[in-house]
């Protein structure tokens, strides 16, 4: 026997992934009535030497949602109910925002655009990458429509993303957090999974420590429970989250670009999650550098899609 079994017609799974979760599509942003809002971004400023690595991400993780559509209504014990209990709350899928390569500045503005038309609506805006560059427009559309609110970001990384420049490249994703440092409206930063070598000096770290940022590495976490990195989300905050797959361990999402030992389980990401959501509100969230080229028989893709899932339950449950 040589054909691959369907198995997820057993669930009711279709082969239509047009939308994450068979979600609606919300084709034009400026008619948006939901109360969270998802948005492809596949590529926002590449380096030369990679290029947009990550684009094909955002129809992975739709596609990885396909065995999980038909059932979306059904008792989902990561969500202790339906993900989304109020049709009010159900999220729709807003496509992905246009890129080119060639034009990093042009893309940073369409996704400034785009989640500045979300936050417009009153809506949350939920990211799907694309590189770990894509939350610096993110977070520049939520400082445009701060009006003096002041916003934590919860980054879960196994890396800081402190670098100046990296590669003659001032908005890539080695600088993610030195760029969120700089704006005015982010007063605080809470990084949580650093471990292994990445590319940040101990100079960058010692920048962000100096900075104020408090990082909580993974073996600290692991050690700890998730109360040491929470605790340090002040109650009431506005909060901001930017997850890089490559804070789970390889062994659950093995498509990702800078695999290390160490990581992050499926229950500890989604406990972070909740628990911000429980401190305070979550205002926006990403999910960048998954690499579907690197996985493996779609394991990365299912689990970090239903993470997302997961996280779209917490927010569906948050008050407006």
């Amino acid at each position: 026997m040589t054909d691959q079994p369907q198995l997820s017609a057993l669930y009711g799974a279709t082969t239509d992934h047009a939308t994450f979760l068979g979600l609606t599509r919300c084709e034009r942003l400026e008619e948006l009535s939901a109360p969270i809002a998802i948005l492809g971004a596949p590529c926002a400023t590449p380096y030369r030497t990679v290029g947009a690595y990550c684009r094909n991400a955002p129809d992975a993780l739709r596609r990885a949602t396909a065995a999980l559509a038909f059932n979306i209504d059904r008792h989902d014990f990561d969500s202790d109910g339906q993900v989304f209990p109020d049709a009010a709350r159900r999220a729709v899928d807003c496509g992905d925002v246009p890129f080119d390569e060639a034009d990093s500045a042009g893309n940073r503005a369409a996704i400034r655009a785009a989640v500045s038309a979300i936050l417009r609506k009153g809506a949350v805006p939920v990211l799907l990458g694309g590189d770990d560059s894509i939350p610096i427009p993110m977070l520049q559309a939520v400082g445009d429509r701060a009006q003096g609110r002041k916003f934590t970001i919860l980054q879960i990384d196994a890396h800081i993303d402190w670098r100046p420049v990296h590669m003659d490249e001032e908005w890539g994703l080695s600088s993610t957090m030195r760029r969120a440092s700089e704006m005015p409206h982010i007063e605080r930063i809470v990084q949580v999974g650093a471990r292994g070598i990445g590319t940040a000096t101990t100079q960058d770290y010692n920048d962000a420590r100096a900075w104020g940022v408090n990082f909580v590495t993974a073996e600290r976490l692991h050690a700890e429970g998730l109360e040491a990195a929470l605790s340090l989300i002040p109650e009431g905050s506005e909060v901001i989250v930017c997850i890089d797959a490559d804070a789970l361990d390889p062994a659950i999402i093995p498509g990702v670009i800078g695999r290390a030992p160490g990581g992050l389980s499926y229950y500890q990401a989604l406990g972070l999650i909740r628990g911000a959501g429980r401190r305070g509100r979550i205002a926006a969230i990403d999910f960048v550098e998954f690499m579907p080229e690197r996985d493996v028989d779609g394991l990365g893709a299912f689990t970090f899609a239903r993470l997302i899932t997961s996280a779209l339950g917490v927010i569906a449950r948050q008050a407006t």
